[in-house]
């Protein structure tokens, strides 16, 4: 008999929009030749999880991604996050419910390994999550101090198996010697848990640390993690430095 756990139809959406305050247009922003929403995409395509599809909330974005021979679908500019925006690219794309997981992969995560996409979703199949996510190791004690890098407080007994995420903060959580750990902001859902999300209000605790997915930790949601190596996941692009650094590693990496 079949895990009631078990995932059978998934489906990846990557959220994106050119309203950035602090990198505006990143969507489009070139990498090696290629607009950096096309570097995710095919990612996305190469972890060979399910059918892959650009939640929009712009024309020029979808056209970039359709242009490259993907698949776009467009979404209100006003909605706020970007589960909202996954959330609404999938009930447009599915009302059936066809699809009974949810990957939500970050835009700007150019540099991504499929493979973690695979970890995330192969963590939803074997827990009872409602949501997984993944995290890596923070071995500079700069990044420990950064506010701008969020930690997530999880036990692993076992660095090879997912476990329960305690609590996430931008703060050095927890106290005392011994590993810390980066939250990487890739999820899987299960799709009645997406539903159930963004219908939640927000949480006292999501407002207090702007974090989203403290919401559904208040709301008594379960979320594992995974443990991911810091270098399957590469640059994250929310400012101009991050873009320059992104531009220079794959300048490196491609092919003479």
């Amino acid at each position: 008999m079949p895990s009631p756990c078990a995932i059978r139809n998934p489906v990846l959406l990557i959220p994106a929009r050119l309203a950035a305050s602090r990198l505006p247009d990143k969507p489009l922003a070139e990498i090696a030749g290629v607009p950096m929403i096309v570097h995710v995409w095919r990612l996305a395509v190469s972890a060979d999880c399910g059918p892959v599809v650009v939640a929009s909330a712009d024309r020029a974005i979808a056209e970039a991604v359709e242009s490259a021979g993907g698949r776009a679908v467009l979404t209100d500019p006003a909605l706020p996050t970007g589960s909202d925006r996954i959330q609404a690219a999938i009930s447009a794309l599915d009302p059936g419910q066809t699809y009974d997981a949810v990957v939500n992969v970050q835009g700007d995560m150019p540099m991504l390994d499929p493979g973690a996409i695979r970890v995330a979703l192969r963590a939803l199949a074997e827990t009872d999550a409602d949501i997984t996510t993944l995290a890596a190791e923070i071995t500079d004690s700069a990044a420990l101090a950064d506010t701008s890098v969020n930690k997530v407080a999880a036990g692993f007994a076992d660095p090879s198996r997912p476990t329960r995420a305690l609590y996430f903060s931008k703060a050095v959580v927890p106290w005392g010697d011994g590993p810390h750990y980066e939250h990487v902001g890739l999820y899987a859902y299960r799709r009645a848990a997406l539903d159930r999300f963004v219908a939640l209000r927000r949480g006292v605790l999501e407002q207090r640390e702007r974090l989203e997915q403290l919401r559904a930790l208040e709301a008594g949601m379960r979320i594992w993690v995974s443990l991911v190596d810091k270098a399957q996941v590469g640059v994250q692009v929310d400012t101009p430095a991050d873009l320059a650094r992104a531009r220079e590693l794959m300048r490196a990496c491609r092919p003479n």
